[in-house]
């Protein structure tokens, strides 16, 4: 395959334009070649001018003024809220702003720990002793760790689908596993690690069939594929803004409206109020309940100019694209002779990260070499240490792959890998 044959899924030259940072050079004035998009991606031009422009024309605290600049700001933040919304199938009242998924995470987590001592109403979000949350065993810690503090906080038990030597969900246990006493199960619709698309309308028709909610983080799936919510099966979808092209500090929750509506807040202040009293308060609706303080209204326009730019350019697409990028560095990363791809060895039903490890050189080396080339990957355990236990390895070398790598792009990391063998005399002739 070469960069013309992916030129008919997507014109990787015009985007690559959008992209200021792409055109920069590092170490040595080596281009740069990004492939760390699952850890954060880019920014396109059109983000960058979306936010200057919110800051340079219609700053103000968004929800709290009459003035022009106010009510320019919330219809911009409120606009944004609608954009976003429809770019997964959702309608605007069951879109949350958090600062990023882990927040969204945590959100639901600490509203299943208040509901314990609140009212009947909290009924779907009350935890306690004898009750059960399920995870995955290639969680990301943000999708992990909510879930044990929550368990230690309410008496609840912490179970999880363990994880084959291919990289998938082994789902042989799976109605001992998600059963009566099953609250909630959180997994990753996508791994960030292994790359592997897990089978949510599987696990969550057995969640359907014992009365439990189903949670999904989207962090490494909304930004690469088409989402709907209205064809997932979840009750929850939470995603960050920076890894699908849009500013930091910004995430979304998705819920069904009859849950965020029951669903007591996480945080409280300002903003998120309904009556306020000095004795008691009550709260707002949805999705105002959630976000007490003054919104982040500048990153959410700059994510709704993301999902614009990833809408104009077609999720199928991007997925499409990635999806032959995929297939690219599997084959010829593959071939390099002690490398171990970690994971699903074919591109079927797998996203663009690969991770893998190099016989002989410690990841952090591997990707000093690759550094030194102009070649940018992540290293180390990828916020998921269990994961990485699964596997027997402490840690390895991650490549990700977005809408803007090309075929040349995997080319440089296939001879940063073979550099790196040189250099530590690890290759075989």
């Amino acid at each position: 395959m070469t960069d013309s044959a992916l030129a008919g899924l997507l014109d990787v030259d015009e985007i690559r334009a959008d992209f200021p940072i792409l055109a920069r050079t590092v170490r040595d004035e080596r281009p740069l070649v990004y492939l760390d998009s699952g850890a954060t991606s880019q920014k396109p031009r059109q983000v960058l001018d979306a936010e200057r422009g919110f800051y340079e024309r219609h700053n103000a605290a968004v929800h709290r003024g009459a003035h022009q600049l106010a009510e320019e700001a919330t219809d911009a933040y409120e606009g944004a809220r609608a954009t976003i919304a429809s770019f997964i199938g959702a309608a605007s009242d069951e879109v949350v702003f958090t600062k990023n998924a882990t927040e969204a995470i945590n959100l639901v987590a600490y509203a299943m720990s208040n509901a314990a001592t609140a009212g009947p109403e909290h009924e779907r979000f009350r935890v306690g002793p004898g009750d059960e949350v399920v995870v995955t065993e290639m969680e990301h810690h943000a999708n992990l760790v909510p879930w044990q503090q929550l368990c230690q906080r309410t008496g609840a038990t912490l179970r999880w689908f363990r994880v084959d030597q291919e990289g998938r969900l082994d789902l042989s246990d799976l109605d001992d596993l998600v059963n009566e006493r099953t609250r909630i199960v959180a997994l990753a619709h996508q791994s960030n690690v292994l790359g592997t698309v897990n089978p949510v309308a599987t696990i969550a028709r057995r969640a359907r069939e014992v009365g439990a909610l189903v949670l999904l983080d989207g962090a490494q799936s909304v930004p690469h594929m088409s989402v709907d919510v209205g064809v997932l099966d979840a009750d929850f979808l939470v995603f960050s803004g920076h890894k699908m092209l849009g500013p930091n500090g910004i995430g979304v929750l998705w819920g069904r409206p009859e849950l965020l509506a029951a669903m007591p807040p996480f945080i409280t202040g300002g903003s998120m109020i309904g009556v306020v009293h000095m004795e008691y308060s009550t709260w707002a609706d949805p999705p105002q309940r959630f976000e007490a303080g003054v919104p982040m209204a500048p990153q959410a326009v700059g994510l709704a100019a993301a999902c614009d730019y990833l809408a104009a350019v077609g999720m199928d697409n991007v997925a499409a694209h990635e999806h032959a990028l995929t297939e690219y560095a599997l084959k010829h990363v593959g071939a390099i002779e002690g490398v171990r791809i970690i994971g699903p060895q074919t591109p079927e039903a797998r996203g663009g990260a690969l991770s893998f490890v190099v016989d002989d050189i410690h990841p952090h080396d591997v990707g000093q070499v690759l550094d030194d080339r102009g070649v940018a990957v992540r290293v180390g355990h990828h916020c998921a240490w269990p994961l990485h236990r699964c596997f027997k390895t402490v840690a390895t070398t991650r490549a990700s792959f977005y809408l803007y790598n090309s075929l040349a792009d995997i080319d440089a990391l296939v001879e940063g890998i073979r550099a790196a063998q040189r250099f530590f005399g690890t290759v075989r002739d």
